[in-house]
């Protein structure tokens, strides 16, 4: 639409290069962001992302380019790529465009925004920190989330980022009277039908929204995905006054389309390929997920590490916006020590006795202090074994091997794989657990008890059954001595 004359505005494709078009405007040339459609039907849309000279733009597709072809016509639609906001959004799932991917009515009601919106000012963002409890021990304990934070799942491929954050999903939303927004960036089709199946069930849809950018789709769509679900969010703090949870699964995958966008714009890669403006596309949509006067977006992110290198630029740029970071080991994975949280890694800038109180601050550290230790214990231990450490390390040891144990959990996501039932901890609960191990109260239980439960009692009730046949053991083998010290 040209704004000079309210007339439409036409132009027509100059070149095509797989997903970066041309198009030649003789009239008003499109500013940057305008959506332009072409195609049978209007069905290729196209992003301008540069002005090259007076009369030419150069844009990237949001959809596939089949059938395109040069001195086609193209229509300027006016505006930039927009999202649909409003309570009819809600128990949704959609793609970037905003067209509903559920197969369920069609949308009425709603207001349509530009997924390009500015973060919030200074002056409107809210100072205060509380606690986010996720149900986690390992979490709780030792990364306590902030309400209206940013949280990072850092981790290579296969380690359990999205079952950690389908957990989290499952136990906050019955806490979580707010709205929440799955953005699935880069996701496989199969993880989004799962998650909607699951949230189905758990009769959390009607406060949810899902919005997908799955991995098939051209760049430009998994790049914008993630501005889509923000603009959603932004209304539900803003507008609705409703406290939202952003979950994001994979911000990765967010880099690695914008990395795709430049090289395609035929723009020069800086270290490692990545993108040269990475730093500020990133900062561009982190930036907009803050806490103002009016709710808060607290969001959770899975952030996969290419090769486990945590000195990757995407990982690195990543850990600088966020006020948690959970850093998952494939270590502890093969070691069957589920959720796989690296604990001596992970870091939250919560963990300060102002926030969490004396006792929880102070337990924290006796529990890194402990399980660091060990890591260093280790290296003795598999030269010279256990007996060859002054009893003071073995009592370390054996209460960090203690610890390890009690801060895996059973999940309600794997409940079918493993026939454990999934189990919510209080943090009260899991700090009590820590202290009493701490406390050497467990020291004569067997590990195995300790393995895979919810509150420390359940490995009271636990280990009954396999201490009573040690003790059976035992007076069988003592009985006939006893017979003969007698008889004697």
């Amino acid at each position: 639409m040209d704004s000079k004359t309210g007339l439409a505005n036409f132009g027509i494709v100059a070149s095509v290069r797989g997903s970066v078009v041309d198009v030649r405007f003789d009239g008003h040339l499109p500013p940057v962001y305008t959506m332009l459609v072409t195609g049978p039907d209007d069905r290729i849309i196209i992003e301008v992302l540069a002005q090259r000279d007076a009369y030419h733009v150069r844009g990237i597709a949001l959809t596939p380019t089949q059938g395109l072809a040069r001195g086609m016509p193209v229509k300027d639609t006016g505006g930039p790529l927009k999202a649909p906001v409003g309570k009819a959004v809600l128990s949704r799932m959609f793609d970037v465009f905003g067209n509903t991917i559920d197969r369920g009515a069609a949308l009425s009601d709603v207001e349509w925004r530009s997924v390009h919106q500015a973060p919030p000012s200074l002056a409107r963002r809210s100072t205060k920190s509380e606690v986010f409890e996720t149900g986690i021990k390992v979490i709780d304990v030792l990364v306590p989330l902030e309400r209206g934070g940013k949280a990072g799942l850092f981790g290579g491929a296969g380690v359990g980022k999205t079952v950690l954050l389908t957990e989290m999903i499952h136990n906050m939303i019955g806490h979580h009277d707010g709205v929440s927004i799955f953005c699935g960036i880069g996701e496989r089709c199969r993880e989004g039908e799962e998650l909607y199946e699951a949230m189905n069930e758990a009769g959390v849809l009607p406060n949810m929204v899902m919005l997908f950018g799955q991995m098939n789709e051209p760049p430009g769509a998994r790049f914008r995905v993630g501005h889509a679900a923000l603009t959603m969010a932004e209304y539900f703090r803003d507008d609705a006054h409703r406290d939202v949870l952003l979950l994001v699964d994979n911000i990765f995958r967010f880099i690695q389309a914008g990395m795709e966008v430049s090289g395609l714009m035929g723009q020069m890669p800086s270290r490692l390929g990545y993108q040269p403006t990475m730093g500020t596309e990133l900062s561009g949509l982190e930036e907009r997920i803050a806490n103002t006067d009016t709710g808060a977006i607290t969001s959770i992110q899975a952030v996969y590490v290419p090769a486990d290198d945590f000195t990757d630029p995407a990982a690195v740029h990543t850990f600088s916006h966020l006020s948690a970071s959970i850093v998952l080991s494939r270590k502890r994975a093969s070691e069957g020590l589920f959720p796989a949280i690296d604990p001596l890694q992970s870091s939250s800038k919560m963990a300060t006795p102002g926030i969490v109180g004396e006792r929880h601050y102070a337990l924290a550290q006796e529990i890194r202090r402990t399980l660091a230790q060990y890591a260093e214990l280790k290296d003795i231990i598999a030269m010279l074994g256990l007996e060859q450490l002054s009893p003071g390390d073995r009592d370390v040891v054996e209460r960090a091997r203690r610890l390890e144990r009690f801060l895996t959990q059973p999940f309600f996501t794997t409940e079918q794989f493993t026939g454990i039932k999934g189990k919510i901890v209080s943090l009260a609960d899991a700090l009590d657990g820590c202290e009493r191990i701490l406390n050497d109260e467990f020291k004569d239980y067997p590990e195995s008890a300790l393995y895979m439960i919810g509150a420390i009692d359940e490995a009271k009730a636990k280990s009954k059954p396999e201490a009573q046949a040690a003790g059976k053991d035992a007076s069988d083998k003592r009985s006939p001595a006893h017979m003969d010290a007698g008889g004697a």
